[in-house]
């Protein structure tokens, strides 16, 4: 009986011990334990059966699984960025990055730690290379959102055709039972995939759950090389994508959404975060613009298409925090939903915009110029809708059929606001309709104003679309007419015009595919297709791989659908840019 008691005790024990040291228990992975074919540009994630609380201590850790090789380390004891406005900026890095095989680095760069930096002082903040920037962007490791914990691994560290091993230590993350204790040596490991999409692809895919070409935006457009001569499509799988977009040097790359309202890029990034380098005194120089504060930013590129998605950067009060900030040529923004703070849309170059709605705090269009806006909704939830401040080289911003109102009947915005310092600001709204918009509209320091074109051309009011009482307009501003003006606004109507003599053309890209559809035999039958394209595309639709005499709109209309009508159907979408087939649907009727 003695013996008994002393095996029971000891086999409660071990029993004990391996519940306790189990550290994966009612916990998921991602990538799974021991999975294969992960795109290197993964983010960790740790799903849990509660909120997890991320601690200020400990690393975590990834390992070459073929020689124990340390590849990578975030250190929690360092906090991820500023929080309070400060005048100690660091400056930007002199010492040029270098691409080698697996990450950028340059001679200070050790193996394992930060990408932007060598080891880190206690004082420093969580550092990390973006789209092969000469300076690092802080960043948050790791990211919380209910019971699921994101982490994000420096970039450009992870290789193709290796296993990795991931360990955590206790107290970088903890639940409120302390049941999680980290994450040892070799328990979590995963292989990537042998290789990455072929060079020439002309199509990759973006998709969080691994399932595609790459798990992150930014992973698809490290992976495409340098002023592209050939245009490459950028396909977002619906889903959030929660990291900070920056590149330069891209030309000739369509970012396209699957649904604008499904697919979101998003970071809580701003101008205390991520603060201009003090070794920069002026916004206004050629080259990389010495900003990181933006959630997604284009830098000196040229042929960008954003197309059906939404940007928006996650800042719970008021900050300098652009949505998107372009840098470059020929960009065209279309179909998208754009959300950021002051500053919230900053637009240096030359830059087409239709069918946007753009909500920040104030100054929201920060434009350089040209910019032509068309058919595009701008909402202020304070300040002015726009702050110009193009050069007398070029056209500032032009917008036309377009909406701008305050965001609600409190907040009455003014359409514009100028600095003395420009004195050749350029702001011109033509057939636009308004709303809580400051009866003097615009609104100038003074100064030189003999060269500013403050001009509108019949606006209206959103409620009722009557003329807007324009008799407390600011005196700096003009009302055009038909009569007087009539060549000035045929100018000023056409983008390459405004545009430098760059006429905005796109291939057609689908927003929204034609579904498949059940009728009763009898019954009219519709498909629909929607697209973006500049010009508008024209339309040919396809039955059974044939095609259908006068099918020519976006709209199939099928009058009583009978037996025969059951087939496959697609549409192709075209324009002299190029053309896109849709998804094939079926028709299925019903006796």
């Amino acid at each position: 009986m003695k013996h008994y008691w002393i095996f029971a005790i000891l086999l409660f024990s071990c029993c004990l011990l391996s519940a306790q040291g189990e550290p994966l228990a009612g916990i998921s992975l991602f990538p799974a334990n021991g999975s294969t074919q992960i795109n290197p540009d993964t983010h960790l994630v740790l799903t849990f059966p509660s909120t997890p609380t991320i601690g200020n201590s400990g690393k975590i850790r990834v390992y070459d699984a073929s020689d124990d090789r340390l590849v990578d380390v975030l250190d929690m004891s360092i906090p991820p960025g500023p929080t309070q406005p400060h005048h100690a900026r660091i400056p930007y890095t002199e010492v040029p990055y270098v691409y080698i095989p697996g990450h950028w680095t340059n001679a200070n760069t050790q193996p394992g730690t930060h990408s932007g930096t060598a080891q880190p002082t206690p004082d420093s903040y969580q550092l990390t290379i973006i789209g092969g920037f000469t300076d690092g962007f802080h960043f948050y490791p790791i990211i919380v959102h209910d019971n699921v914990a994101t982490i994000t691994l420096h970039h450009n560290l992870l290789e193709y055709n290796k296993t990795y091993y991931v360990q955590i230590d206790p107290g970088v993350l903890t639940l409120e039972d302390n049941s999680f204790a980290g994450i040892p040596d070799k328990t979590w490991t995963f292989s990537t995939k042998t290789s990455p999409p072929p060079a020439d692809s002309k199509w990759l895919v973006v998709n969080a759950d691994g399932s595609d070409d790459f798990n992150t935006l930014q992973g698809a457009l490290d992976f495409l090389p340098d002023y592209n001569r050939e245009r490459v499509t950028i396909f977002i799988k619906n889903g959030i994508y929660e990291e900070i977009i920056y590149f330069r040097h891209k030309a000739n790359i369509t970012i396209l959404g699957e649904d604008r309202d499904k697919v979101k890029v998003c970071y809580f990034n701003n101008e205390v975060f991520n603060p201009h380098p003090v070794n920069i005194t002026t916004n206004e120089i050629p080259g990389t613009f010495p900003s990181r504060r933006a959630a997604f930013m284009g830098d000196v590129s040229s042929g960008i298409h954003l197309i059906n998605f939404t940007i928006e950067s996650l800042n719970p009060k008021p900050a300098q925090a652009e949505g998107l900030l372009l840098v470059g040529e020929r960009h065209i923004v279309s179909n998208m939903t754009i959300i950021g703070q002051g500053d919230a849309l900053q637009l240096n170059g030359s830059v087409y915009l239709e069918n946007i709605q753009m909500t920040g705090y104030g100054d929201n269009v920060l434009s350089r110029g040209p910019c032509f806006f068309k058919d595009c909704e701008l909402i202020s939830t304070r300040g002015p809708h726009i702050w110009i401040r193009n050069p007398f080289t070029n056209h500032g911003c032009v917008l036309v059929d377009c909406t701008l109102r305050g965001s609600s009947d409190k907040v009455h915005a003014t359409i514009a606001r100028r600095n003395k310092a420009y004195t050749f600001c350029e702001a011109v709204l033509l057939n636009c309709k308004l709303a809580n918009i400051r009866p003097e509209g615009w609104f100038s320091e003074g100064g030189d104003e003999s060269n500013v074109h403050y001009w509108e051309y019949n606006s209206t009011n959103l409620s009722d679309g009557q003329p807007i009482d324009a008799s407390q307009r600011h005196p700096i501003s003009r009302q055009l007419t038909q009569e007087n003006d009539a060549e000035l606004i045929a100018e000023y109507s056409d983008p390459a015009n405004i545009l430098g003599g760059w006429t905005p053309t796109m291939a057609p890209a689908i927003l929204a595919q034609p579904t498949s559809v059940k009728s009763t035999k009898g019954k009219t039958a519709f498909f629909n297709v929607r697209t973006a394209a500049l010009p508008e595309a024209t339309y040919q639709w396809f039955k059974n791989n044939t095609a259908i005499n006068g099918a020519t709109a976006a709209t199939l209309t099928l009058d009583k659908v009978g037996v025969n009508d059951a087939a496959t159907y697609t549409v192709v979408a075209t324009n002299d840019s190029g053309s896109v087939t849709s998804k094939a649907v079926t028709l299925t009727v019903n006796q």
